[in-house]
Parts: C-alpha cells; sequence; structure tokens
C-alpha cells in the first residue's frame, strides 16, 4: 500500500479547506490544514508536507513572507493562491520560488490538476539520470536542487536552479524569457516576463563568473543562453 502524498493547505478561508480537501482526498491525496501564516511555517516544519497551497493574503505573516521564510530552508513545492490584482505581489511570490500560481475564483479541479502536474515535474526531476552537470568549477545537481562552486554549495531558490540547469543543459542555445517561463513553470505561462530577468539577475549576482571558462550571456531582445568553452 502506497503512502498518501501529503497537501497542506494554507488559507484563512475555511470553505477552502473544506471543499480542496474533499477532491486532494478523491484523488488520494491527504492534507493538513493552516488558518495563518506562522501556523503554516510551523506546520511545514513539524508535518513535512510533499506540496503546499499558499494564500497570499494571510492572516498573521502573508504569503510573501511564508514563502520567502519557507525557500530560505526548504525546498518543497509551492503553489500561491492570489485573487485579482495581486499581479504585482504574484510576480514576487514567483521570484521567491513559488512553483505555481492560481488566480481566485477558482476550480477546486484546476487546483489538483496543477498540484499533481508540480509534483509529477518535481518528481520527474528527481528520478532522471544525466542530471549532474560540470562546467570547470560549477556543479548543477538537479536530482537534489543544488549548486556548487569550487565544491562550495551556493544558495539557489528551486526556480534559480532549474533556470541555470535549463540553459546549462543546452549549451550556446538561446532561451527567451517566454520559452523559460513555459519550461520551467512546467505549463504555458502568459505572465510578466519581468520575472525571468530577475531571476537571472539573481543567479548572476550568486555565481562568480570571472576566470571561468563559461558564461550566462544576455541575447539583447531575445533572451539568455549559457556560453562553455
Amino acid at each position: 500500500m502506497s503512502v498518501k502524498q501529503k497537501i497542506l493547505i494554507c488559507d484563512d478561508q475555511p470553505i477552502i479547506h473544506e471543499t480542496l480537501g474533499v477532491y486532494l482526498e478523491n484523488e488520494g491525496f491527504g492534507y493538513i490544514s493552516a488558518m495563518d501564516g506562522q501556523t503554516a511555517l510551523d506546520m511545514a516544519e513539524a508535518q513535512k508536507p510533499d506540496l503546499i497551497i499558499l494564500d497570499l493574503m494571510m492572516p498573521v505573516k502573508n504569503g510573501i513572507e511564508v514563502c520567502r521564510e519557507l525557500r530560505a530552508k526548504s525546498r518543497v513545492p509551492i503553489i500561491m493562491l492570489t485573487a485579482k490584482g495581486e499581479e504585482i505581489d504574484r510576480i514576487l511570490g514567483l521570484e521567491l520560488g513559488a512553483d505555481d500560481y492560481i488566480v481566485k475564483p477558482f476550480s477546486a479541479r484546476e487546483v489538483v490538476a496543477r498540484v499533481k502536474a508540480v509534483l509529477r515535474r518535481i518528481g520527474a526531476a528527481k528520478t532522471e539520470p544525466e542530471k549532474l552537470l560540470r562546467f570547470d568549477r560549477l556543479e548543477i545537481n538537479i536530482l537534489n536542487y543544488e549548486v556548487r562552486v569550487d565544491g562550495e554549495s551556493i544558495p539557489f531558490t528551486p526556480k534559480e536552479v532549474e533556470i541555470l540547469h535549463l540553459l546549462a543543459s543546452h549549451p550556446g542555445r538561446v532561451f527567451d524569457r517566454e520559452q523559460i517561463l513555459s519550461l520551467v513553470w512546467g505549463y504555458d505561462y502568459f505572465g510578466d516576463t519581468r520575472a525571468v530577468d530577475t531571476q537571472i539577475k539573481r543567479i548572476r549576482q550568486k555565481l562568480p563568473e570571472e576566470g571561468m571558462n563559461w558564461h550566462l550571456k544576455t541575447v539583447y531582445g531575445v533572451g539568455y543562453k549559457f556560453e562553455a568553452n
């Protein structure tokens, strides 16, 4: 008998927990509930859920604060719930490392489909071979979402690792922003491409490219590419 994957639902509206809980259980998932941001952090630490559904507008600590604190120590998949008009917060959430977002009002069936898609993608990344890339003194390991330079681990968010791994897996190939959004987030994303620019900027700040035989380059008017000599 397989162990149920556990989903942590973080929202201050009881009806959200009731509705999503029914659909998740019908699809074979277990779920636990948090009604505020601090409780969500405490439950994430204590119960180690397989995925977190996180509302942006939470009491005590909002979804952005929760996402930031989670990403400082965990790579658990996060799907953010946002209301219409919260585009700036949504983009910030994605930049902080959320794996997906859904705008309220939503279909519970859609949420479950997104949960399955994110878990499937994360699972595939963990099980596929040839996911350890080495260039000069740089090592990118998508199996454990780790980036090392000269053997030292660099603090990367999951999205930063996925973007870097995508580009480094295809040296010399140019990816435009829309391609990066779609391939890394795992579905057709029609949002603001500034999220990609922000992620690339953060990756560059963390990687000491000087003196290396590889470089993360901007192709102006198009997108980005990883070059290795």
